[in-house]
């Protein structure tokens, strides 16, 4: 079976916030900042698997802080785990006030995103080579909760 390394398993999305995206107190609706999350993981899954790509599921959605108009938000997704036809995209968002220095934690999620052949049935995608430790404990992590998820799915059947 086919493996890719973790490098070929990230993609960074950068948007200045505009004032369509935003209610009338200057903050960026949520489900606009989970639109552009979404797209930063389909551009991640399909990068890594080479197919057409779907969500299938996002977990663990964490607003940390607001995010206001003319702050650039910073989307980055990552391939941390890897099943039959289906990859985990980690997606964190980070704020950025253009009017000062650094960067800030805004947004996390894992996306769950399921590999498509031609005629749109699931298919098998490359095992993924964890590099770092880092790397590691993350693959183990989002193992777990794909187990717990199969679990879950059992007991409601």
């Amino acid at each position: 079976m086919q493996q890719k390394a973790s490098s070929d398993s990230k993609i960074v999305i950068s948007e200045v916030m505009m004032p369509h995206q935003a209610n009338v107190a200057g903050n960026i609706h949520g489900g606009e900042i989970i639109k552009i999350m979404d797209s930063c993981a389909y551009a991640t899954a399909r990068r890594y698997s080479r197919t057409n790509v779907v969500t299938a599921r996002i977990d663990e959605v964490q607003f940390h802080l607001p995010i206001f108009i003319g702050d650039l938000l910073i989307c980055t997704g990552q391939v941390i785990y890897v099943g039959q036809s289906s990859m985990e995209v980690a997606v964190t968002v980070d704020v950025e006030d253009l009017e000062t220095e650094g960067q800030k934690r805004a947004l996390t999620a894992y996306f769950t995103m399921i590999a498509l052949d031609k005629k749109g049935r699931p298919t098998t995608v490359p095992r993924l080579m964890c590099e770092t430790e880092e790397e590691k404990k993350a693959f183990s992590e989002g193992e777990r909760r794909y187990r717990l998820r199969k679990q879950s799915k059992q007991v409601e059947q």
